[in-house]
């Protein structure tokens, strides 16, 4: 009863929206008028249909059926193609984001098995006798060990924390990307596990100081993709990442974008620890694309958010 109650009043109130009856394109049969009820929106005043067939004695309950049977006839291809129309978008948003997060697992996955592969497989690689003639130095085992550390934690954050937005596909970067990433490391791990690769000239100082900080880098960058996956709801800021209680997420009071910091800690840290040609080369340009990527974040932040980040740096503190 409540709900006949309601969708009468719903129904009458729409009734009344549309005005007074008038009698445009009066039919008469057999000496009855009929009438056509218009049925506008009652906040934007556009028709919704229109109903005929209406007589004088008609009641609410006849407007009402007809007004259903109206509403199916001559507007079932819109709301059906609407709702087509959502179907269709959610499964192309779903398609684009398995998309996205594919592409993304082929940019690490690829980087992950090739060093792998000049680390395991080194006697197919390079010259049998000479690979078993010198031994490896530890650093060559804690420079496959940070590389894995690295691509793996990318794979699991894209995996169960990253969220990829609806408007990004990264399909057509697909080869560009894979073809950095990849190259950049057949090149860094055919000189690192060379058998006639040289330790850094420090020794261990400069391997433990770089290994402790390339640690520290990406425990960092994990914690500020957590909190940019799962951003604070509450004040004004809502939108803008903020820090913590965690230790590794105030750098956000220096930066807007510390992953990007941390990402370029890891491998300057990486490049200090091998002392490598192509891994200082491969640091260089991430470094240079990562600034790009983290000055156009810092404008939109400054942007939507004025007041609060105008004292911040985009990527390194107090310089850039």
């Amino acid at each position: 009863m409540k709900n006949n109650t309601r969708n009468f009043h719903s129904l009458s109130q729409l009734v009344l929206s549309a005005g007074p009856l008038r009698t445009t394109r009066a039919v008469k049969l057999s000496k009855t008028t009929h009438f056509e009820i218009e049925i506008l929106d009652a906040h934007t005043r556009k028709q919704i249909c229109i109903v005929d067939k209406v007589t004088q004695t008609s009641t609410i309950h006849d407007v009402k059926q007809k007004f259903h049977k109206a509403l199916c006839t001559y507007n079932i291809s819109f709301i059906g193609g609407l709702v087509n129309g959502n179907l269709y978008q959610f499964h192309y948003l779903a398609l684009v984001n398995s998309i996205t997060i594919n592409v993304f697992l082929a940019e690490y996955t690829g980087p992950l098995l090739i060093y792998l592969l000049f680390y395991l497989r080194s006697s197919y690689i390079y010259d049998v006798k000479e690979s078993s003639q010198r031994p490896r130095h530890p650093v060559v085992h804690l420079a496959c060990f940070c590389h894995c550390i690295h691509y793996i934690r990318h794979l699991l954050e894209t995996l169960f924390v990253h969220k990829v937005s609806a408007g990004h596909s990264p399909t057509k970067n697909l080869i560009k990307g894979c073809a950095f990433y990849w190259g950049f490391t057949s090149w860094m791990a055919y000189y690192i596990n060379h058998p006639r690769y040289t330790p850094p000239s420090f020794g261990n100082r400069q391997i433990t100081v770089s290994a402790i900080n390339f640690l520290i880098c990406e425990a960092g960058n994990h914690f500020i993709n957590t909190i940019l996956a799962h951003p604070n709801h509450t004040g004004s800021n809502a939108c803008f990442p903020s820090p913590n209680y965690n230790p590794f997420t105030w750098l956000f009071f220096l930066v807007s974008c510390p992953n990007y910091t941390y990402e370029i800690g890891s491998w300057i840290s990486f490049t200090v620890m091998t002392q490598t040609l192509p891994v200082g080369i491969f640091t260089i340009l991430m470094s240079i694309q990562m600034s790009l990527w983290a000055r156009k974040k810092h404008k939109i932040y400054k942007k939507k958010f004025n007041l609060y980040v105008h004292r911040k740096s985009a990527i390194i503190p107090f310089i850039l």
